[in-house]
């Protein structure tokens, strides 16, 4: 009877070991587009995450990307602690890393080169410093197996095909907008604050006319 070798099962980390953001205005814009494009997906079968090791070839746990926001369309929007292509069927769709002093070589470099492999269909680099990108919010879509840049519209937004989005530069901020409808999309903190608003506005518009 012929033996069998012994099972060697790979263990894959689930952390890098490296700090989520380089400041906290990195830190919270990362944030900020998981949590705005997790509330836009919200009970479709989409996967967003960000910060998360995404492993790319089987049996090498080396092989591993760490996007800063992704989003997977067509597969379970169930937590995960890393994402393994191979187990997943695909990989991201869409892609947005916010650069930095350290990771800006990388961002415009080496993930471009690795996604574009990995076959993510739209990639975006968003620089709030304003130091190391010119223009600091930028775009690109995969054609064949390299990026072409997109071109921003006359205010200088970029279309998402991907995500049926159009992204803007506005105060610092990357703000989301439907194309369907216009609406601009909110994290549910800034919805919060917003619905508050808007009663708060209310509130002293029938005041004012309770006294006129």
């Amino acid at each position: 009877m012929a033996s069998v070798g012994p099972f060697t099962q790979v263990h894959y980390p689930e952390s890098d070991g490296k700090p989520m953001g380089e400041t906290d205005e990195h830190r919270d814009a990362m944030v900020r587009h998981i949590q705005i494009l997790q509330e836009y997906y919200r009970d479709q079968r989409v996967y967003v995450s960000g910060d998360l090791l995404v492993y790319y070839e089987e049996g090498d746990r080396s092989k591993y990307v760490v996007p800063d926001a992704f989003v997977v369309k067509g597969v379970s929007p169930d937590r995960r602690r890393t994402y393994k292509i191979w187990l997943e069927g695909k990989g991201p769709d869409v892609v947005i890393e916010t650069t930095s002093r350290k990771t800006r070589r990388k961002d415009t470099t080496t993930k471009p080169e690795l996604y574009a492999r990995l076959g993510v269909k739209e990639y975006f680099l968003f620089d709030p410093d304003r130091e190391y990108l010119d223009p600091p919010f930028q775009g690109y879509r995969l054609r064949g197996r390299a990026y072409v840049r997109l071109k921003p519209d006359q205010d200088g937004g970029l279309t998402s095909r991907e995500l049926g989005l159009r992204l803007r530069l506005e105060e610092g901020e990357v703000r989301f907008y439907r194309l369907d409808t216009g609406e601009q999309l909110l994290t549910p903190a800034e919805a919060r604050r917003a619905a508050e608003a808007e009663v708060a506005r209310l509130r002293e518009q029938l005041r004012r006319r309770s006294r006129s």
